[in-house]
C-alpha cells in the first residue's frame, strides 16, 4: 500500500515541480534571453528573401545549415513561436500566482504587528506625550493624512496601533509590466504567420510553388476571406483591378481573397531634377461586392487606405506589362543581320533563327522580358565588362583608346532615358540577365549605347559601351564587328593602312617596309579578331621579353588603331556609306569613335550572348505594388505598450512607504513607538523619515485629531 501511494505521489510531485519551474521568474528571463538572441540574428541576417539569394551569398552548405534552423525567417520559425508561447504561458502563470497576493498586500495595512516587531525596524523613533493614547493616536493619524497617507487605527487593550501606507500603486507596476508582456506577445503572435501556419498544419492549406493563374488555384491554396490576420502583396496595373492578394509562406504562396475589389485608375509619380522618384501615389477605386457601392481613394506613402479591417499601403511601383518593340542584332559570324522582336514585360518570346538569316547561334534561345523603365538615373563610373589583359596594357589601352575601363570617369549620376531588362535562356535552362538602354549616352565625347550583363541578381551589371552611328544605332559598329571576322576585309584594311602610311610619307617609303607594315597590321587584326585586347596581351606576353612589353604594347596599340580605322572604311563602303573625312572636326570625332570601337570590340568577346536587343519603341504601362494587411493584434500591442509604460513608471517613480505607531499609556500621558519602512531605502526616504519624526515630536500636547 505504501509503495502504491508513493507511486501515485511521484507524478504529482513532478507535475508540481514542472509547474513551479514554468511559473518561475528565472524561466521567463531565460526565454527572454533566447528571444533577444533570435532577434539579433533576425536583425543581422536579412529576412524573407528568395532562397537563391541566400545560396548565392552563403553557398549551398551554409544555406542548408541556416535553413535547418529557419534563420531566414526567424520571427515565424516554429521554435521562435514555441518560445513565445512558453513565454506567454510562463508569464501568465507567474502573474496568476503572484498578482492576487500583491493585491491583498496593497490593500492590507498590516495591523497585526506588535511592539517588539517595530523595535526591530532600522528606522524607528520614540515619543512621549501628555495626551492620552487615544488623543495622541488621533493627532498622529491627522498628521499622516495631511502627508497623503491612508490610515487605519486599531485598539489592542490599552494600546492603540496607527497603521498608515502610501504608494501602494508601486505593486501595480509589477502587474502592469507582466500583463504588458503577455498582451504584447499575444498581439505579436496574432499578427505573425501563426494563424496561417495553423491553417497549413491543421486545415490542409498547401502553399503553391508553381506559377499559375489565380483562377486556377485550388481551394487548398486559398485562404478564407475572414482570415483573422495576414500580410500580403499585390501588383495592379493601370486599368486593372483585383480582389485577391498573395501571401508568401517560405518559398511558396497562398492566395488571400479580399473583402473588396481594388482597381487602379492612375499611377502618379513625380521626380527630382536628377530623375530620382520624389513622390508616387495611386488613384484607386474600391468596390464593395456585397452592396455594389464604390468610391475613389488616393493611396500615398504613409497615407494608407483602410476599409473593412484591411489596410492598403503604397509599397512600390513596377511595370504593368508594357509592350516593347526591339531590334535584334547578331553578334556572331561575318554577317551583320538585324531582325524585329516584339514582346511584353512579364512574358517571353522565342528568338527565330530564320529571322536573322538562319543564324544557328540563336537556336533554342528564349528571351524573357523582366523589366522596363522610362527613366533611369545611373552611375557608370566603373561599369563595364572587365578585360583580362595585364594591368599595364589595360591602363595603356584605356589612356590611348578611351576605353570604358578608365578609372575615375563619369562619376556623376545622370538620367540616361528608357531601358529594357531581359533574360536570355538557352535550351539547358541557363540564363543571364541583360540591361540595355534605348538612347546613347555621351562618354568621353562619344555617344555610346550601354548594354549591361550579369550572371545572377546579386551582381551589378557590367556594361559594354557600343559607339552609336549618326542614326543613334549600333549598326555601323556591328558592321565593323562583322568585317573584323572576315579575313578578306582584314586583308583589305591592312593593305589600305599600309598604303596610307606610304602616301603620308610622300610615297618614298620602301615597298619592303610597306609590305612588312601590311603584314603586321593584318596579324594585329587577326589576333584582335580572335580575342580582343586580351588576345593581344597574351601574344605579347608569350613573344616579347618582359622589359620590352610596354614599348611593344605602345606600338601594337597604335598599329591596331590605324588598322581598325582602315577596317571601318571597308565596312562603310560595303554598307554604301560615304568615307570618313580625313581632316577637320569630323575627322577628330571619327578618331574618338574608332577609339571607343576598339574598346567595345574587345569587350564583346566577354559579352556572353550571340545577339543584342536594342529598344526601338514602347507603350508604357505603370503598375502599383500594394501591401495589404489585417492586423487585429495591433491594438493589443498598443495596449501592451501603454501598460508597459504605466508599469515601468509605477515601479520606478512610485515608492511604497509604511508607518506604524504603537501608542500605550506611560507616565503622565502616553508613550509612542514609531517605525517606518520602504522597498527602497534611498536618501529621499531617510530625509522623509527625519522630517516625519520631527513633525511627530512637534505635535501639540492637547491636539485633537
Amino acid at each position: 500500500m505504501m509503495s502504491s501511494s508513493a507511486s501515485r505521489q511521484a507524478p504529482r510531485r513532478t507535475a508540481a515541480e514542472l509547474l513551479e519551474l514554468l511559473a518561475s521568474m528565472r524561466f521567463a528571463v531565460s526565454l527572454l534571453v533566447f528571444i533577444c538572441l533570435a532577434s539579433i540574428v533576425g536583425t543581422v541576417l536579412v529576412q524573407n528573401q528568395p532562397s537563391n539569394n541566400y545560396v548565392n551569398q552563403f553557398g549551398a552548405f551554409w544555406y542548408q545549415v541556416f535553413e535547418t534552423f529557419s534563420l531566414y525567417h526567424v520571427y515565424n520559425a516554429w521554435w521562435f513561436l514555441l518560445i513565445m508561447a512558453f513565454l506567454v504561458t510562463s508569464t501568465t502563470l507567474c502573474l496568476v500566482r503572484t498578482a492576487p497576493k500583491m493585491v491583498r498586500d496593497m490593500r492590507s495595512f498590516r495591523q497585526n504587528v506588535r511592539e517588539n516587531s517595530l523595535r526591530a525596524f532600522h528606522h524607528r523613533a520614540e515619543f512621549a506625550s501628555a495626551q492620552a493614547p487615544e488623543a495622541m493616536a488621533g493627532a498622529a493619524a491627522g498628521l499622516l493624512r495631511q502627508k497623503g497617507y491612508a490610515v487605519r487605527t486599531r485598539t489592542d487593550g490599552e494600546a492603540v496601533l496607527v497603521a498608515a501606507k502610501t504608494g501602494s500603486g508601486n505593486r501595480l507596476g509589477y502587474i502592469f509590466a507582466h500583463t504588458a508582456i503577455v498582451v504584447i506577445c499575444l498581439g505579436g503572435l496574432l499578427d505573425s504567420e501563426l494563424p496561417i501556419r495553423l491553417q497549413i498544419w491543421l486545415a490542409g492549406k498547401q502553399p503553391l510553388f508553381d506559377n499559375m493563374a489565380i483562377a486556377d488555384v485550388p481551394p487548398s491554396g486559398r485562404l478564407g476571406v475572414g482570415n483573422p490576420s495576414f500580410r500580403a502583396n499585390i501588383l495592379v496595373p493601370e486599368g486593372g483591378q483585383t480582389r485577391s492578394a498573395i501571401v508568401m509562406v517560405d518559398d511558396g504562396a497562398l492566395v488571400q481573397p479580399l473583402p473588396f475589389t481594388l482597381g487602379l485608375k492612375k499611377f502618379i509619380v513625380e521626380y527630382y531634377s536628377t530623375g530620382m522618384p520624389r513622390l508616387f501615389a495611386s488613384e484607386v477605386e474600391v468596390t464593395d461586392p456585397e452592396t455594389g457601392e464604390h468610391f475613389p481613394a488616393t493611396i500615398k506613402v504613409n497615407e494608407p487606405l483602410r476599409y473593412k479591417g484591411v489596410t492598403v499601403y503604397q509599397s512600390s511601383f513596377d511595370d504593368g506589362g508594357s509592350t516593347l518593340e526591339l531590334t535584334g542584332y547578331t553578334l556572331r559570324g561575318t554577317q551583320s543581320a538585324s531582325f524585329p522582336v516584339e514582346g511584353k514585360v512579364g512574358e517571353s518570346a522565342k528568338l527565330v533563327a530564320e529571322a536573322a538569316g538562319g543564324n544557328d547561334a540563336l537556336k533554342d534561345l528564349t528571351v524573357e522580358f523582366s523589366g522596363f523603365r522610362p527613366i533611369n538615373v545611373e552611375n557608370f563610373a566603373a561599369a563595364r565588362v572587365g578585360a583580362a589583359a595585364p594591368k599595364a596594357l589595360r591602363e595603356h589601352v584605356a589612356s590611348v583608346t578611351g576605353s570604358a575601363a578608365r578609372p575615375g570617369q563619369n562619376e556623376d549620376f545622370r538620367n540616361v532615358g528608357p531601358s529594357v531588362q531581359y533574360k536570355l535562356r538557352d535550351a539547358s535552362g541557363q540564363a543571364r540577365e541583360f540591361h540595355n538602354y534605348m538612347l546613347p549616352v555621351e562618354v568621353d565625347g562619344v555617344p555610346v549605347l550601354l548594354t549591361g550583363v550579369r550572371d545572377n541578381p546579386d551582381q551589378d551589371f557590367r556594361y559594354v559601351r557600343i559607339p552609336a552611328d549618326a542614326e543613334d544605332s549600333p549598326r555601323e559598329f556591328l558592321a565593323l564587328r562583322a568585317a573584323l571576322q572576315d579575313p578578306q576585309a582584314r586583308a583589305l584594311a591592312a593593305r589600305r593602312f599600309a598604303m596610307g602610311n606610304r602616301q603620308a610619307a610622300g610615297g618614298g617609303a620602301d615597298e619592303v617596309l610597306t609590305g612588312q607594315l601590311q603584314a603586321s597590321a593584318e596579324r594585329a587584326l587577326e589576333t584582335f579578331a580572335n580575342g580582343g585586347l586580351q588576345s593581344i596581351a597574351r601574344f605579347l606576353e608569350g613573344s616579347v621579353a618582359a622589359g620590352e612589353q610596354q614599348r611593344a604594347a605602345d606600338v601594337v596599340v597604335k598599329l591596331l588603331g590605324g588598322a581598325v580605322a582602315g577596317l571601318r572604311s571597308v565596312a562603310r563602303e560595303r554598307a554604301g556609306l560615304p568615307p570618313v573625312p580625313a581632316s577637320g572636326p569630323q575627322a577628330e570625332a571619327a578618331h574618338a569613335w574608332n577609339q571607343a570601337a576598339v574598346a567595345a570590340l574587345s569587350d564583346l568577346f566577354l559579352y556572353p550572348a550571340p545577339v543584342l536587343l536594342g529598344l526601338k519603341d514602347f507603350h508604357h504601362v505603370q503598375a502599383s505594388i500594394f501591401q495589404m494587411s489585417r492586423t487585429p493584434g495591433k491594438n493589443a500591442v498598443y495596449l501592451g505598450c501603454l501598460l508597459l509604460i504605466l508599469g515601468v513608471f509605477s515601479m520606478f517613480y512610485i515608492r511604497e512607504r509604511r508607518v506604524w505607531l504603537w501608542i500605550k499609556p506611560g507616565g503622565p500621558g502616553a508613550q509612542a513607538l514609531m517605525a517606518m519602512t520602504s522597498q527602497r531605502r534611498t536618501m529621499d526616504f531617510n530625509q522623509e523619515f527625519e522630517q516625519l519624526k520631527a513633525d511627530m515630536s512637534a505635535l501639540p500636547p492637547h491636539h485633537q485629531g
